[in-house]
Order: structure tokens, then C-alpha cells, then sequence
């Protein structure tokens, strides 16, 4: 297979559906935490600017809510975890915020959402932290999130979901309503690209 080719597969992967809302909800977790604000009241706020297109703000896909109000309410679960599994080398309270966030978005997919298979959750993540975090992040993320899939598994022996996953389908709507990350900051262009919208800061 040609470069061309390798990197043209990787650009779909990037701007599929899933991986947008994904990468949506990290980045509204990770607002969340740094104005010390709940997430859900930030997804109602990105809801009720959506609605007047001159704001500017892009509609929230349906799984970006789902994953923000699952990981709002499960939030101390998900937490105990991501601390549980992490190494020694790594204190979870001085992690970047960012990292948090991401972690707190495949751990979500992991323990609550049984529909999406474990690895497909441990790649989408691996590669919102390869894209958006440190040269760090995704070895780390990708070993945590490997380890509570791998308990997860072993509690539930006919859960296959963390050695085989099928390709996401992705779903027209969120297609066209999920557009990347926070676009009060990065408007979409009329082909509603996200390839220009800046890395989140840890």
C-alpha cells in the first residue's frame, strides 16, 4: 500500500463520525474541568447557541451528549478506574487535564457502553491523544484503557468486545451534526472539515 494511500485512510479515520463526537466530548470534558463547570450545562449552552446558525456553534451529535451525560454521571467510577490501572510512574490528579479527559472518554466506552467494541474505544482514544497531547499520552492511555478492558473481560468472559471489534458505521446524522471540537473557537468550513481546529492545550 502507497504513503498516499496509508494517509488517505488515516484522514477518513480522523473525520469519521464517531471520532469527531469522541474528540468533541474530550474536549468538552476537558472545559469542563478547567473552568470548574459541569459538562452537561456545557453541552445545553453549545445546544441552545446551535440553534442560531449566525452563532456559529455547530449542533452537538447525539453521541457526544451520550458520552458527556454517561461519563457526568459515572464520573467518580470512571476515575477510581483510570487511578486503579495507572501506573506508579503516573499520579492522576498531575496528569494533564487534557489527557484526563481522554481517558475519562474511553474509560466511559469501556465500563458503560457495551455497544462499542473495547478495541475500537482503546484506538479512537490512542489517536485523540497522538493528535491532540504529548508524545506520552498515547502509550500511557492506550496501556491504562488496555488494562481495564482486559478486567472488564475477564468479569465477563462472553464479552469479546476487547480482542475482536468490526468497523464503527458511521451515521449520517452525526455525520453532519458532529463537526470536531469546541467551534466557538474553530468555525467549520462549508464542507464541514475539522482538519484546521488547533490542539486543546493541557
Amino acid at each position: 500500500m502507497s504513503a498516499e494511500k496509508k494517509s488517505e485512510e488515516v484522514n477518513y479515520k480522523r473525520h469519521t463520525a464517531r471520532y469527531r463526537a469522541r474528540r468533541r466530548a474530550a474536549d468538552i470534558l476537558f472545559e469542563a474541568e478547567t473552568r470548574d463547570v459541569d459538562p452537561v450545562a456545557i453541552v445545553e449552552d453549545r445546544v441552545a447557541l446551535a440553534r442560531d446558525v449566525n452563532n456559529g456553534v455547530a449542533p452537538i451529535s447525539d453521541y457526544t451528549r451520550e458520552i458527556i451525560e454517561g461519563a457526568a454521571t459515572e464520573l467518580d467510577a470512571i476515575d477510581e478506574a483510570i487511578t486503579r490501572y495507572l501506573s506508579e510512574d503516573w499520579e492522576y490528579h498531575r496528569l494533564p487535564a487534557v489527557d484526563r479527559a481522554i481517558l475519562r472518554v474511553g474509560c466511559w466506552e469501556l465500563l458503560f457502553n457495551p455497544e462499542v467494541p473495547a478495541a475500537t474505544a482503546i484506538v479512537e482514544a490512542v489517536e485523540i491523544a497522538s493528535e491532540y497531547s504529548t508524545d506520552k499520552a498515547a502509550p500511557y492511555i492506550h496501556a491504562v484503557l488496555d488494562d481495564i478492558a482486559q478486567s472488564r473481560s475477564d468479569a465477563n468472559p462472553m464479552n469479546v468486545g476487547g480482542v475482536e471489534s468490526e468497523p464503527e458505521q458511521s451515521d449520517g446524522l452525526d455525520e453532519e451534526l458532529d463537526s470536531g471540537l469546541d467551534d466557538d473557537r474553530d468555525q467549520e468550513d462549508d464542507h464541514g472539515s475539522d482538519s484546521d481546529i488547533p490542539p486543546l492545550e493541557p
